[in-house]
């Protein structure tokens, strides 16, 4: 499998509900819990390309370009958008569907970093 096939295969989509238990007094969804969502989707991307234990060792300019209603869904994408000799950096977004309407609106961008680790939580090269 080429480099950009296995980019490709790894990019992943997670379908989120929210629902009011993740909101905050606004009745929009909380930022640290929309930080939570994405920094798994990025790791689960960052897995599924290297098939190696991965960390999270930082996110970066995490962009909140709309608030995120209750009673809505999200997608979540994300995607490997550099590969280092032990870090990744991954790529997500946020769209948010009504549930009884068309279309979407990108609400969140953000990028995180992830790093190979051996079984003594070291770094190691990530298997290209």
């Amino acid at each position: 499998m080429t480099l950009e096939e296995r980019i490709n295969a790894s990019q992943t989509h997670v379908f989120k509900t929210v629902f009011p238990n993740t909101t905050n007094h606004y009745d929009t969804l909380f930022g640290g819990e929309a930080m939570r969502m994405m920094d798994e989707v990025a790791f689960i991307a960052a897995t599924r390309f290297s098939r190696q234990l991965m960390v999270t060792v930082s996110s970066d300019k995490i962009d909140f370009k709309k608030p995120i209603p209750a009673g809505t869904f999200v997608e979540l994408i994300a995607r490997v958008s550099h590969i280092g000799n032990t870090s990744m950096n991954v790529s997500v977004e946020i769209y948010i569907e009504q549930m009884y309407a068309e279309g979407r609106d990108l609400a969140v961008h953000g990028n995180f970093t992830l790093v190979a680790i051996d079984e003594n939580k070291k770094p190691v090269k990530i298997i290209k």
